[in-house]
């Protein structure tokens, strides 16, 4: 015998809210929308940029580490120095052409 039953939904611990806040947020509801509807989507959508965040963040470090542990990389005054030059040089450009 196998048992198939889906999980069960739980519910989110209820939000306390200034009444102005509530009107405003009840005045951007889309038609049709309910509250409970625009707050799961808000919380969805939040949970996903978070975890979105910590990839970014955790391929990132990875990135850095790679980096450090082939020494390819290139140090920062060296990039710094390299982007001052070309800001300069634009800096002359954009005298020379404003005469």
């Amino acid at each position: 015998m196998q048992y198939n039953d889906p999980m069960k939904t739980a519910t989110l611990p209820p939000v306390r809210v200034a009444p102005e806040f509530r009107s405003e947020l009840e005045g951007v509801l889309e038609q049709g929308e309910s509250l409970s509807q625009f707050v799961e989507s808000a919380v969805r959508a939040t949970v996903e940029k978070r975890k979105n965040q910590a990839e970014f963040v955790r391929r990132g470090i990875a990135a850095i580490e790679s980096t450090k542990q082939s020494g390819a990389g290139i140090p920062a005054e060296v990039v710094i120095a390299r982007l001052e030059a070309k800001l300069s040089a634009a800096k002359k450009t954009k005298k020379l052409r404003g005469r």
